[in-house]
């Protein structure tokens, strides 16, 4: 594949560089101009895809395999994405694929975790029995004793996949490759998408407590609106009562002093002593006395 890229640009470097499958030496004169250079450019990105690809897939072909020279329980680091690699690990009847998972924020790592945990729960239901066996923990699994260090230094835990042959049998492979390579992408799609839908109803929950409290302020201006206008009211009626000529309110007073006037008893000089001495119901004695009898 490499030399039907370009086979004057792109040179394969014998042996390859410590640690690494394959090294390409590129000749950047010898790349084609105008059109022909983004493709040959793009090609050439994605020889790393297409080797991991195949060798991922190798593998899963002969999970059945009892070969034991192809390394039995030895974790293989495979590097799809850069800064993200994960392991394969061949075991009997099964391979084990391990992803250390890594994020930069604390929100993230609360996000994918409660999504590790769903997934493991949905995993195990009958619906999804035929699905791979899918574990979480925070802890590197037995494993991956004697890898680096900074390879295991994660703070969102490690996602297992079990894989059995039941899940590469005819198309099911290209699947499972896929699936297996772009775990990552996955798990970050749906991070992104959590994040942003509670930030959108963290949003619509706060502009629903901004209009109530802009409802609230309307109506605490209405009634402060209805009291000015009241008070402004009384205002101008003292003001009209006070603007009144002083000869209206005297001859109001005098029209209320005779009304009460019309209400008191009429006064006579002297009608007293006449009462008292004329008209009083004189007091009889009578001659006779009753004795008490003891």
């Amino acid at each position: 594949m490499v030399k039907q890229v370009c086979s004057d640009a792109v040179e394969i470097v014998e042996p390859a560089k410590e640690g690494y499958q394959l090294t390409l030496k590129l000749n950047l004169a010898k790349i084609p101009r105008g059109k022909d250079p983004y493709k040959v450019i793009t090609q050439i990105s994605s020889v790393q895809a297409v080797i991991l690809c195949s060798q991922l897939k190798e593998m899963l072909r002969n999970v059945n395999s009892q070969d034991t020279s192809q390394g039995m329980n030895k974790p293989i680091k495979l590097v799809y994405h850069p800064r993200e690699p994960f392991y394969v690990i061949r075991q009997p009847q099964k391979i084990t694929a391990v992803f250390p998972m890594r994020f930069k924020e604390h929100s993230d790592v609360i996000i994918a975790t409660a999504f590790f945990q769903e997934l493991m729960d949905v995993g195990s239901s009958e619906k999804w029995a035929k699905a791979p066996p899918c574990t979480w923990s925070p802890i590197p699994p037995p494993e991956l004793r004697g890898e680096p260090l900074e390879d295991l230094s994660t703070n969102g835990g490690f996602v297992t996949f079990d894989i059995s042959s039941r899940h590469v049998e005819g198309k099911k492979l290209d699947k499972t490759v896929w699936s297996l390579l772009n775990f990552y992408a996955y798990v970050k799609k749906h991070v992104k998408g959590t994040r942003g839908f509670i930030q959108r109803r963290m949003q619509k929950r706060l502009e629903s407590l901004v209009e109530v409290l802009h409802k609230e302020k309307l109506e605490e201006n209405e009634d402060v609106k209805k009291f000015k206008a009241h008070a402004e009211c009384r205002y101008v009626g003292k003001l009209v009562g006070l603007s009144k000529p002083k000869n209206f309110k005297r001859r109001c007073r005098d029209l209320t002093r005779k009304i009460m006037q019309i209400h008191f008893r009429i006064k006579i000089h002297g009608f007293r002593r006449f009462h008292r001495r004329w008209l009083t119901i004189p007091k009889f004695s009578s001659p006779l006395r009753y004795t008490k009898l003891e």
